[in-house]
């Protein structure tokens, strides 16, 4: 195979994660652009100094937005994972089929002495090796969803001690910042809509299709068919 079909099939086998990624990148981007405008708006109604990009980049105000955001992604993520384990929806490509709650049977999740030749090696084995990779996509996304709130957190704190600063008022102690009202308005108004898009996403699918996405049911599948994909 020549370097260039090789440099195609690895595209074209990446492309899901690849285009997500350009567009993350994209948009954190006009992100940038644009809340650097916005501040810059604000800090001359203000008199205050101006910024660069760059200099917002490495803002408070930035870092508390970015954080917010991926902290509220990664916990629907974490919650979508886990609670499919159990809960499931009539109809809907996203659920398990009705009679298949719970962590199922090794010899359905093939591991152990049911695991294959191509089996990942920690499946392949029992005790703790086992039993981590058995949960390790709820864990990242549990430490991802853990950090970025964190980080939501020391940023918001930060960015709020300023603007507190500002109005010569007593800035607030880390305990003090995530209980406040600033930290949880933040944080709620992110949690509410991700949980509504997934939601959404469970019932909608139960009666809409979309050709050929494995996120839908075939186009011709019964509305009450559960965890079929197209």
């Amino acid at each position: 195979m020549s370097r260039s079909a090789g440099l195609r099939d690895g595209l074209r086998n990446n492309s899901l994660s690849l285009v997500f990624l350009t567009l993350c990148v994209l948009t954190i981007i006009g992100q940038a652009v644009s809340g650097t405008a916005q501040y810059n708006n604000d800090a001359l109604t203000e008199g205050l100094q101006q910024v660069s990009v760059w200099q917002y980049l490495v803002s408070s105000d930035f870092a508390v937005d970015v954080a917010e955001n991926w902290q509220s992604e990664y916990l629907q993520f974490l919650l979508f994972i886990v609670l499919t384990v159990w809960l499931v929806q009539r109809g809907s490509p996203e659920s398990k089929e009705l009679d298949k709650t719970g962590r199922e049977s090794d010899e359905e999740q093939r591991v152990a002495e049911y695991s294959t030749d191509t089996s990942p090696a920690w499946a392949r084995v029992r005790g703790w090796r086992l039993t981590l990779y058995s949960r390790s996509l709820g864990l990242a996304m549990a430490l991802i969803f853990l950090g970025s709130w964190f980080a939501q957190s020391v940023a918001g704190r930060a960015a709020y001690n300023e603007q507190q600063l500002r109005q010569l008022q007593e800035p607030l102690p880390w305990l003090g910042y995530v209980g406040s009202a600033d930290f949880w308005n933040r944080t709620t108004q992110n949690w509410q809509s991700e949980f509504l898009a997934v939601g959404s996403m469970a019932i909608l699918a139960v009666y809409l299709r979309e050709r050929g996405s494995p996120e839908s049911k075939p186009v011709g599948a019964a509305h009450d068919e559960t965890g079929a994909q197209g």
